[in-house]
């Protein structure tokens, strides 16, 4: 199994929305992106933030943005927050009818294109779709609200898309997120995970740059087979 260095995605889900600017910075130096829900209270039942948050926040930090669309018709909008500058726009597989052809229209317009499995979305139908994206995003829990149980079978996946991914010889990040802590990050990144978003483990601690650099020491080890 091979392995790129770990990316540590915190979610301002988690953040305080009322100091967003601030909560971004205190991550700034200890992250890799900057993981951003965007919810629209019908393909999943919470809302969230939208474009115009991500067009402000771009402008208080220099954090890569990776943009995760919980959205009907991604296809509408997805393209939005590329010409916003985020990094990576991932968008739902259970959401969109051609995600080949959205993944294109995304990286035209500068972004890196990502697809996302909900939790009881099987992953196996979309493997021939992969060579397509740059990020593939596995949920380890319910899309759609923070703070839930991270779920373990659900590395199975992980498991399957990391053998494809080496098989293949891809380029492509394999992303987990949901309930993702120092008592679970392991358990991802020895399944092949690569990419890691982490909400409540970050922002809940007292200083979340710190439980950043931890988070990435701990998926590092792993990775390792340490």
């Amino acid at each position: 199994m091979t392995v790129p260095p770990p990316i540590l995605a915190p979610s301002i889900l988690a953040a305080d929305f009322a100091h967003l600017a601030d909560e971004v910075r205190a991550v700034e130096h200890a992250a890799d992106w900057l993981h951003v829900d965007v919810m629209d209270n019908h393909f999943v039942p919470n809302l969230t933030i939208g474009l115009p948050v991500v067009q402000s926040l771009r402008a208080a930090t220099q954090l890569p943005f990776d943009v995760h669309l919980m959205i009907e018709d991604p296809r509408r909008w997805a393209p939005g927050y590329a010409d916003a500058g985020a990094y990576n726009v991932t968008f739902h597989a259970e959401a969109c009818d051609d995600p080949v052809a959205l993944a294109k229209d995304l990286r035209s317009a500068g972004a890196k294109a990502g697809l996302a499995i909900d939790r009881d979305t099987p992953i196996e139908p979309y493997l021939d779709l992969l060579p397509g994206f740059d990020t593939l995003l596995i949920m380890t829990i319910k899309a759609g609200f923070g703070g839930q149980r991270f779920v373990p079978h659900l590395l199975d996946k992980v498991r399957t898309a990391r053998r494809h991914v080496d098989a293949g010889h891809l380029e492509l990040r394999i992303e987990v997120d949901g309930g993702i802590a120092a008592d679970t990050i392991e358990q991802a990144a020895a399944a092949g995970a690569d990419a890691f978003v982490a909400g409540t483990a970050v922002y809940g601690a007292d200083d979340p740059a710190e439980a950043v650099r931890r988070l990435r020491g701990l998926a590092e080890r792993a990775a390792a087979g340490g």
